[in-house]
């Protein structure tokens, strides 16, 4: 039962544009699937559901780029495009200001990257540290983020 529902919710993730877990919740009881809000707040879970957004200042359910190996330079420029805000350059540290909200899906994404010039991401609501390598050059680095939010 858990993997047919989570098969479905999969499904009306990539087709509609979900906000909130009752749209979910309501999408799943249409497909003749029987839950309650917290069977839904379990599987956004272990789905790793993120909010992302969906323009006009709105989010919805998707998945994080992360998780996936395919397209994932095209998908971490998306990512960045949608929700980062700035590039800052703070005592050789790189800080990210993010949309509200986004700041962890940014960060995963990042190090999702596999860069060598990266040692991690730290990410709160809407910042992120980046700690880059010692052998990376953070103002170099700065530059690479910020071309891929064009």
């Amino acid at each position: 039962m858990k993997s047919r529902r989570h098969k479905m919710i999969r499904e009306i993730i990539e087709q509609k544009n979900i906000e909130t877990q009752y749209q979910l919740t309501r999408e799943l009881i249409k497909h003749g699937l029987s839950v309650t809000q917290a069977t839904i707040s379990r599987d956004i879970k272990e789905l790793g559901l993120v909010k992302v957004a969906s323009g006009d200042n709105s989010f919805r359910y998707g998945f994080s780029p992360g998780l996936t190996t395919v397209n994932t330079l095209d998908r971490a420029k998306r990512m960045l495009r949608d929700n980062l805000l700035r590039v800052d350059l703070c005592r050789g540290f790189i800080v990210l200001k993010t949309l509200p909200g986004t700041a962890q899906g940014v960060g995963f994404c990042i190090d999702g990257l596999g860069w060598k010039e990266i040692c991690g991401c730290i990410a709160g609501d809407d910042t992120i540290l980046v700690i880059a390598a010692e052998e990376a050059e953070p103002a170099e680095l700065a530059d690479r983020l910020r071309e891929m939010m064009v």
